[in-house]
This record gives structure tokens, sequence and C-alpha cells, in this order.
């Protein structure tokens, strides 16, 4: 039967949802993702608001950002996944060719070199876009090859993956650099690794911890230490820490309500747009209200998991899911942080926190998603 004439013989309210359908195929539009997405973003401006102390020049940057970050979502939602797939090497060569240029000819900023001017462009962070296509890369490479990798194949992921890693993490910056290792070893883990290479890299990785060590930074140290001890220097390094779990806990169930956080309206809380922005949350909105943001991040990454399985391919499947346990890490390590769980690395909570250049990755990252499910070759249920 052809496809018209099976939408004839469908009753009105299935024709209209069948039509409507249709046409977000034709847009390349997942609509679920799309409605989660923009519930997010609506939890995120509405905290920012209050975080910026209702500042209109910040809230609207904020809300531009966002409207440029979804136009870049559409655009890359019209790219096939076969055409992503050709394009992983050269941009993954690239990117590589720009961070060593941020080594040699990088903006310094707060003490670390991680921006780059372009004649013609704004200024602008290369690691950010190996957060895409750091992932690309390792899911074209062993797609290419037998699933599960060998242990051949499998150090050559690893070295497509430690190469880039290094080069963020010597910028300084660790929380990008922990971003991207994460998401080429969920594509490492998803390709079907051995248990036991797991453990055995596990166990490796412990081993190296005295030796990852003296390479940090001192205030990277620093951190480590006063993540087990915050009180040892309460109005120094430990204050951020201190000052983020009082306002989580200040917040009880319900919360003090938008724009009556102590914490944050008195400037006892620092970065309280950016990387604190969740103890903003906590305390004005209480445990209800973080765990209604949390269920959205749980739908969010569910979604993504199921596009991941439903693609049509292994290239479109291991990219669709490291995608989707990358946003994870994301908000995993910025809540862990902000609890005191985890040291403090500079990850925004995403797309709640402050910024434009987060926003811009994860929703290119989210248009991925929409274009690996609205493939072509996947028309079934």
């Amino acid at each position: 039967m052809a496809g018209r004439d099976f939408l004839h013989r469908l009753p009105d309210s299935e024709l209209a949802f069948a039509r409507r359908q249709a046409w977000l195929r034709r847009l390349h539009i997942d609509l679920p993702l799309l409605v989660l997405v923009l519930l997010v973003c609506g939890v995120g401006l509405v905290v920012l608001y209050s975080a910026v102390d209702g500042n209109p020049d910040r809230f609207t940057s904020q809300l531009t950002r966002l409207g440029l970050a979804f136009g870049v979502m559409f655009i890359i939602a019209q790219v096939p996944p076969r055409t992503l797939r050709r394009w992983s090497a050269p941009l993954y060569l690239v990117g590589l060719a720009l961070l060593v240029a941020v080594l040699f000819f990088g903006v310094s900023a707060k003490g670390a070199q991680r921006w780059i001017d372009l004649p013609g462009l704004p200024r602008f962070q290369p690691a950010e876009i190996m957060k895409l296509v750091v992932p690309m890369m390792l899911a074209a490479f062993l797609a290419e090859r037998r699933l599960p990798p060998r242990f051949g194949v499998l150090c050559g992921a690893l070295a497509l993956l430690a190469v880039p890693a290094v080069l963020i993490a010597v910028q300084p910056d660790l929380g990008t650099a922990i971003l991207v290792g994460g998401s080429g070893l969920a594509i490492i883990l998803l390709a079907g690794v051995s248990w036991r290479l797991v453990l055995a890299a596990a166990a490796a990785g412990l081993a190296a911890l005295p030796a990852l060590w003296m390479v940090l930074h001192d205030y990277q140290r620093q951190r480590v230490l006063t993540l087990f001890d915050p009180e040892s220097d309460p109005l120094g390094a430990g204050w951020n820490i201190i000052q983020s779990k009082t306002a989580i806990g200040s917040g009880g169930l319900y919360g003090k309500g938008l724009l009556q956080g102590t914490q944050s309206h008195l400037d006892f809380l620092p970065e309280s747009d950016t990387d604190f922005i969740i103890a903003v949350m906590g305390e004005e909105t209480g445990f209800l209200g973080v765990m209604a943001l949390l269920v959205l991040y749980f739908l969010l990454i569910t979604r993504g998991l199921y596009i991941a399985t439903r693609a049509p391919d292994a290239y479109s499947r291991l990219l669709a899911g490291s995608l989707s346990i990358t946003f994870f890490i994301y908000v995993f390590v910025n809540i862990a942080m902000v609890s005191g769980l985890l040291p403090v690395v500079g990850v925004p909570l995403p797309l709640v926190s402050y910024g434009g250049t987060s926003a811009l990755t994860l929703m290119a990252a989210f248009g991925i998603l929409m274009a690996i499910n609205t493939n072509p070759k996947m028309l079934r249920a």
C-alpha cells in the first residue's frame, strides 16, 4: 500500500498525528528530545534570573546565546550521519592543530591559556570543539573495524583519545579534559571491551595516581586536599565548598523562594551563576526543585540512549551512546563538585549555568542525536 493511500485510510486524529510526525522528520526534529531540552533551558533561565539578581543584561545575554545554540542544533540536525562520519577525521586533525596553536599563540585568562583568536572569528576555546570531535573520531575509527575491538585496535583508540586529552589538560583545563576523556572512554566501553580489560585498566589507573599527583599544578593539589578537609582553610580554599553546602542544606524541602536566597544574594556563594548555580537552586527551590531538574536530566539522557539503541549502524550507535553518557558526566561532575563529593574542576551545569560556549557544544550534540534518529534509513516505530 502506498504511503499516501495509507494516510487516507487513517481516522482524522491519527491522520493529523501521522502528518505531524512526517513533518517533524522532514525537518529532522526529534520532538521528545526537543521538548525536554526546552524544559531544561526554561528551568535554567528561571534559576539564572534569580542567580543574577534579575540583571536584565546578563539574562538577555544568556537568552540570546541559547537562541543561537538552538539555531546550531537545528542546522546540525540536517547533516546526515554518513556525512558526520566522513568528516570525523578531518575535523579531528583540525582540532588537534588548534589545540597545539593554543599552547603557542593562545590567549591567557585567569591563569590558563585556553582561548585562541583567529582573524574574522570571535575568541573561542578549541577544547570545546573536541568534546564533539573526539567521540566522532573514535566512533568512526572503531566502526570501521571488527567489534569488540582487539587489543591493537584498542591501543589505537586510546592513543586517539589520549593526545587531545593531554593537550587540554596542560592548558590547564582539567574539567574539559575529564569530559573529553569520558566521552572517549564511553565509546570504547560501548564497543564491547572485555570487562577484564576494564578492571585491569582501572587497577592500572589507581596504581598511577601517585605519578598523577606529581604532575598536578599546586592549585589542583589544593583542590583535592580541600575536598577531604574544607574546614582546614574555611576563609580560603575551603570557602567555596562550605558556602555551597550551606546554601544547599538551608533550602530544605521546599526552598526559600526565588530571589530569596541569602548565600548567593549576599555574595557568600562564589560563581553563583556559573559553576555553583545548582547551590542557588537548592537554596531557593529546595530538594523538590532540584529533584525536578534531575528528573528532566534523567529523561533527556534516557532519550539519548534510546536513540542510540535504534541507530542503523555501528558509527551512529557508538556516537549517540557516547554523547548521552557524556551529558550524564556533565551533570554528575558538576553536582558532585558542588556537593563536596569531587574536587572543583570548573564544569558548568548543562543548559543551566551562564555561558555560551558550553551551550553551543551541548546543542550541537543534541543536533547530532536528532540527525541520527531522523535518518531516512530509520523509519520504523
